[in-house]
């Protein structure tokens, strides 16, 4: 038992909140040795950290332990479900029904530090991979994608766009920037939002009408140091790592203080 903890251990509410969406254990076998809150924050604190998994802490679970799990979850997407359940109770407590009407559209370069698949992104000069996220008016994510940075963003958002087709049958208008003004008429083909696209008016930085949204999210993301750099081997694994960080996000968010 830890006398200690760690800022991104789960609270109690935390808990009672998030022990409703895992997986049961499966029946038979050997019973678990490690409670699974345990577990939850050994990967929230690698997330939040941003350092490798064998550097765990010795007073947590052990590194093989959490990895095993963060793997199984991801490739059965319970990561996903985890976060979409998280999101619809953000949504309702700020008032707003489950599927939102409006979402921004946008992507991010970022390099790699692992193998797996990366490209250049001759517009960012940028060697790595590209995450391209929609986001609903309130920041949080309704689908991600993650691609080598070589991706166009026309293709990689149409991809999005094919991803969240009929999962949000409220969604009528999506914002995005100029690099998406090629994914305009095929937008309808790929879901029932109309694409609308949001010009600069002025030269320099200037904050974007309903594009700032989106960015901001990226600048939450940002907060977990393990998405500074692409870490991962698998883009599976990145787009998992996502789902997990706004997780931990949006439980922050519903049990503040």
């Amino acid at each position: 038992m830890r006398t200690k903890s760690y800022p991104t251990d789960l609270t109690d509410a935390q808990w009672k909140r998030l022990r409703p969406l895992l997986p049961p254990a499966k029946p038979g076998g050997r019973p678990r040795s490690v409670h699974p809150r345990e577990v939850l924050n050994g990967i929230f604190y690698i997330l939040r950290g941003g350092g490798s998994w064998r550097m765990m802490p010795h007073d947590l679970p052990p590194w093989s332990t959490c990895y095993d799990y963060f793997w199984k979850w991801r490739n059965s997407g319970i990561w996903q479900q985890i976060h979409d359940r998280l999101r619809t109770q953000v949504r309702h407590h700020a008032g707003k029904p489950k599927s939102p009407s409006a979402a921004i559209l946008d992507s991010q370069s970022v390099k790699t530090a692992e193998g797996g698949p990366k490209g250049f992104d001759m517009a960012k000069k940028v060697s790595g991979r590209k995450r391209h996220l929609l986001v609903d008016t309130l920041g949080l994510l309704l689908a991600v994608l993650v691609t080598a940075a070589s991706v166009q963003d026309r293709d990689g958002g149409l991809a999005v766009l094919q991803q969240v087709n009929l999962s949000y049958p409220r969604l009528t208008k999506i914002w995005a920037d100029e690099a998406y003004r090629a994914v305009v008429p095929d937008a309808p083909r790929a879901c029932l939002a109309r694409l609308e696209i949001v010009s600069r008016t002025e030269p320099g930085f200037v904050v974007q009408p309903k594009r700032w949204v989106v960015e901001r999210t990226f600048a939450w993301l940002g907060g977990y140091r393990r998405l500074s750099k692409d870490y991962e081997r698998l883009t599976s694994s990145s787009e998992s790592m996502i789902h997990a960080s706004m997780s931990h996000l949006m439980l922050n968010r519903l049990c503040r203080a």
